[in-house]
């Protein structure tokens, strides 16, 4: 009955429950993934929180006995102390989910989401007396939910086939916008030789940079890039300033602001060298085990893309090629069409000549055989007439011995040097 007396007055007293709740609480989340946090009072002092909550906010924040726009000050402008005010002011609780907040400043920021809770505490006689705040990071749920629908995109770019810089580009991008941290991504394409690389993408890089290393050699000591293309294995440069491989571009980095590059080959299927997929960094950094899994998903991704350009690109070359060829033998078939119809035209026109020459033969022959020589001129001549002869123009004539050798050496000439001349007709009269 003691027992049971004693447990109602446990229970019948507000304040007391309170602090046993915070105690269970603070036990159940003392090692929780669960973020948590007891804020106390109107000014929202850290009373107590658990370790993935100093984890989440990071920046080396462990303190208690602050008041939390103190402990995190950003978050005063994204609208987190508002929302603590209004849950403190009217005893109802917010719940949220997948809420957006920067977290740190400068370069040290982040972009972080969070299913969140914010539930009043109460004291005695039921007043608010501070706020719990319980949540889930949901930052690398969501990241992953950007980045399949990123890839996703990036896959049906690639199916529709979309030029390879246009890929390439928004690859880079989509991987600069998902990384927690600030990086800057390039891609390098292999010559056909796989002894060179050409700039693919690389939106982030300063101008100058992608120009001094668009075309370097594949080799030892030629950068993260350059080595990896070699190797044919990732190459993990964590501070350039210090690593021998980029001696001969320690300035060009240092100018453009970059000081580790972790470079990973693209490769085809059958091993070949496509180019290489480098993620670059403003302060050395070693790569964590996701930082390594995201290189090889969008190398990967890039290797699908080039590959697809190279296929594409021997198709077109194959059907200009095959066209030049059709067109080549269009033109020859024409050549020949048109040879065909001038040898025609040739053959029609010297069977009309030969049909002519027959009916002038048969009317010559018919014709009385003269008793002087035809060919003496204007003159004359009075030798007797003993040979005939004729030329193409259907013209005969009989003539003496002495003026048809005349005529056969004089009308050739003739003929050869104008035709207009008439053959023997204008020898018989000249």
């Amino acid at each position: 009955m003691t027992a049971v007396s004693g447990q109602r007055l446990a229970v019948s007293n507000p304040a007391v429950a309170e602090d046993g709740a915070e105690d269970d609480l603070r036990g159940l989340f003392g090692q929780s993934t669960a973020v948590y946090a007891s804020l106390a009072g109107p000014a929202h002092l850290v009373e107590s929180a658990n370790p993935a909550f100093f984890a989440a906010i990071g920046g080396g924040r462990t303190r208690t006995g602050v008041a939390i726009v103190d402990l995190i000050p950003e978050l005063s402008a994204q609208g987190f102390h508002a929302l603590l005010e209004q849950v403190y002011r009217t005893g109802e609780p917010s719940t949220g989910r997948d809420l957006r907040v920067v977290l740190g400043t400068g370069a040290h920021a982040r972009e972080a989401f969070f299913d969140l809770a914010c539930e009043p505490r109460r004291g005695a006689e039921g007043t608010v007396t501070g706020i719990r705040v319980i949540g889930v990071e949901t930052t690398q749920v969501k990241h992953a939910q950007q980045l399949m629908a990123e890839h996703r995109a990036l896959l049906e770019q690639i199916a529709r086939q979309a030029p390879l810089t246009e890929v390439l580009d928004g690859m880079a991008r989509c991987i600069e916008d998902l990384s927690p941290q600030e990086v800057l991504v390039s891609v390098l394409i292999a010559d056909a030789d796989g002894r060179h690389l050409r700039h693919g993408a690389a939106p982030s890089l300063p101008d100058f940079y992608n120009e001094a290393i668009d075309g370097i050699a594949t080799g030892e000591g030629v950068g993260s890039c350059g080595k990896a293309a070699h190797r044919r294995q990732p190459v993990i440069v964590t501070d350039i300033v210090t690593d021998p491989f980029w001696s001969d571009f320690r300035d060009l980095a240092g100018r453009a602001g970059l000081a580790a590059c972790w470079s990973t080959p693209i490769l085809a299927r059958d091993g070949g060298l496509l180019g290489t997929f480098a993620m670059y960094h403003r302060t050395p950094r070693v790569p964590q085990d996701a930082d390594l899994a995201l290189a090889r998903v969008f190398a990967g991704t890039a290797a699908l893309a080039i590959e697809c350009h190279h296929s594409e690109r021997a198709q077109q070359i194959a059907e200009a090629r095959a066209k030049s060829a059709h067109d080549d033998l269009v033109e020859a078939v024409r050549a020949e069409q048109k040879l065909r119809a001038e040898a025609e035209q040739r053959a029609a026109a010297a069977a009309e000549l030969a049909a002519r020459m027959r009916t002038a033969a048969a009317a010559q022959a018919a014709s009385p055989h003269p008793e002087r020589c035809q060919l003496g001129g204007t003159p004359g001549c009075t030798a007797p007439a003993e040979i005939k002869v004729a030329d193409p123009w259907g013209d005969a004539a009989w003539g003496c011995t002495s003026h048809v050798e005349e005529a056969l050496i004089n009308v050739r000439s003739v003929f050869i040097a104008n035709q207009d001349l008439g053959g023997l007709a204008a020898y018989r009269n000249r």
